[in-house]
């Protein structure tokens, strides 16, 4: 049974929300401030977080972003901002998606589904692959550069995954929206590249000039294994 944290101060909303999702078969724990998800979070055992971005203490921004610093569990960001930039600027602190109020239950539970079943789909993975200074561990999920730990959120690690699955190849940006953020998510395939640009952040040295992710203009992005090319140089 996946537990799930709902983070809202509005004592109704959480009720509904609760209700629903127990019936579903999740169990729920909840917070009613960013405090008080924050000790949630730092505890084991959530397995995602339902985070409503309107709270008395802190902005749901903040609390999405002081996660990410600890932590890679899911997170679903509820708000009535419906612009392309409160999405990205979502997505950019390490959210996993992002639903617009209102919203029916069912689309809620199904986005829940969706993200949970992506996360699992990376547990069986258990090997260290190595590309030049670049070390990823499928095991516990950890990338390292240079020796030091680099911390993603889910969405990084996976597009991570997916690029380095295939090197070489050139992946369109649907079919990269497709393998990292699910079939049935509904945005803009551009949503990629801010998690290109995250990620490119966290890995290269210099991200302007990428030795790993390279942009194939009008088309997308492939992973380049340094090692390759050593061996055939």
């Amino acid at each position: 049974m996946s537990t799930i944290l709902i983070v809202d101060d509005e004592p109704q909303i959480v009720e509904i929300l609760s209700s629903y999702l127990q019936k579903e078969g999740y169990h729920v724990v909840t917070a009613a401030s960013g405090t008080e998800a924050l000790e949630w979070t730092h505890s084991t055992g959530i397995d995602l977080v339902l985070l409503d971005l309107m709270l008395p203490d802190m902005s749901g921004e903040e609390v999405c972003e002081r996660i990410r610093r600890e932590s890679r569990v899911p997170i679903l960001m509820l708000t009535a901002k419906s612009g392309e930039p409160d999405r990205i600027t979502g997505l950019e602190l390490g959210a996993d998606d992002y639903l617009v109020k209102p919203f029916s239950p069912r689309e809620l539970v199904a986005r829940i589904r969706a993200i949970l079943r992506r996360a699992g789909d990376y547990q069986s993975l258990c090997d260290r692959v190595q590309f030049g200074d670049l070390t990823i561990s499928h095991g516990d999920k950890s990338v390292w550069k240079k020796g030091q730990m680099v911390e993603l959120t889910p969405n990084e690690y996976r597009l991570l995954i997916t690029l380095i699955r295939h090197p070489g190849r050139t992946w369109t940006r649907e079919e990269l929206v497709k393998e990292v953020l699910g079939m049935d998510f509904e945005g803009y395939d551009r949503t990629i590249d801010t998690h290109v640009k995250n990620l490119r952040h966290k890995v290269e040295d210099d991200p302007k000039e990428p030795a790993f992710i390279k942009t194939v203009y009008g088309i997308g992005y492939r992973f380049e294994d340094p090692n390759l090319e050593a061996r055939s140089s």
